[in-house]
């Protein structure tokens, strides 16, 4: 365990901090103090490589250049922006706290722990790296690259996904931290466990703090971290129809609330347990739109994974018969040509849907 003083780990710091100074990747929001620039990144950063953040970072700022415009913004077109990227609570989040910066704080990004820690969607790890990249506050980054490194050069046996071990990692980190230059440190071990202390194959040999590792000097290293086993990912198995009526199809928006809130899809619901899969399409749309529909014939079967779950979604290609559209879980409904589909944000699976659309297009026409 790390259980002496502070300033013992004082050469651990600086080689951190001179392996940064040479090998540090040329990330745009590296590029700048701007607290808000910083916490997009941060929140884009969440659970997402940074290959697939950069187009989307630069996009976002393009078009939301500061807190302000961000506030004044359409949800809608917030959620399109972010199409693609996942986890659209972020999305929506980063907006709610926005609105609240520019009515509540003047537009200006708070600089102490517990207003920044009280907006929408901002947790510890947020906090600390916005305060300390943003502002200099003496406050310690956790993430997964930082929790292998540590896990690896103490050989902490505590399970990096159990939530229980998080205030153990915690600790450490806080007493590694360049209280100096907060923001350096956590960027540097940062990019320590993202470019040379990976997962699988570290590059031991370059590694700056590879004196200071006991999981490199035992031969250890493939033993850490230690991981909880996790449960298998379950499948759902859902219905939905694509429903024609004069030439436009019917797209329903899901609750701001809940998963994948504010996107787009196409209507239906869950498929029951041994049910037929055409009869359960059109009883969920009944249920979910109101209307009385024929279902024409079987378009496809999607699968898509999310965080928590896969999907298994069976689409049919149905034609309105009679009803008018009376919603039953989702908040709005749209009556819209192909072209009009594309503008919406939409939800991964819906995309894949969108490619089966040809022969509905035909038979628009």
């Amino acid at each position: 365990m790390l259980t002496a003083a502070p300033r013992k780990y004082e050469p651990l710091r600086k080689a951190l901090a001179d392996w940064y100074a040479l090998y540090r990747r040329d990330l745009p929001w590296r590029r700048t103090s701007d607290p808000y620039r910083i916490w997009i990144s941060e929140v884009m950063l969440q659970q997402t490589q940074v290959r697939t953040v950069e187009p989307y970072y630069h996009r976002f700022i393009s078009r939301y250049p500061d807190v302000i415009r961000l506030a004044r913004a359409d949800l809608q077109s917030v959620l399109k922006l972010w199409e693609g990227l996942g986890y659209y609570s972020r999305a929506r989040n980063l907006h709610k706290a926005a609105g609240i910066v520019a009515s509540c704080m003047d537009g200006r990004m708070p600089d102490t722990w517990e207003a920044l820690r009280g907006l929408p969607g901002i947790g510890d790890y947020i906090a600390a790296a916005v305060l300390s990249i943003a502002f200099g506050r003496a406050h310690a980054v956790v993430d997964g690259n930082v929790k292998r490194v540590m896990a690896r050069l103490f050989l902490l046996d505590a399970p990096v996904n159990q939530a229980s071990s998080h205030k153990v990692f915690h600790t450490l980190a806080d007493r590694l931290l360049d209280k100096h230059n907060p923001g350096r440190h956590n960027q540097a071990a940062m990019e320590l466990g993202a470019l040379v202390c990976t997962p699988r194959a570290p590059r031991c040999p370059e590694c700056p703090a590879g004196r200071f590792c006991a999981a490199r000097r035992k031969g250890l290293t493939h033993l850490y971290p230690r991981r909880n086993r996790r449960q298998p990912v379950p499948t759902r198995r859902s219905v939905a129809g694509v429903v024609l009526k004069s030439g436009r199809m019917l797209l329903v928006r899901r609750p701001e609330d809940g998963l994948l809130g504010g996107l787009w899809e196409f209507p239906g619901g869950a498929l029951p347990e041994g049910a037929d899969p055409a009869v359960a399409c059109r009883l969920q749309l009944k249920k979910a739109v109101n209307l009385d529909v024929r279902v024409a014939r079987h378009m496809a079967t999607i699968s898509h994974s999310y965080t928590h779950f896969r999907l298994k979604l069976e689409l049919y290609l149905c034609e309105w018969k009679s009803g008018r559209v009376c919603l039953s879980g989702p908040s709005d409904f749209k009556w819209l040509t192909v072209s009009g589909v594309g503008a919406l944000p939409l939800h991964g699976a819906m995309h894949k849907a969108l490619r089966h659309l040809g022969s509905v297009v035909a038979a628009m026409g």
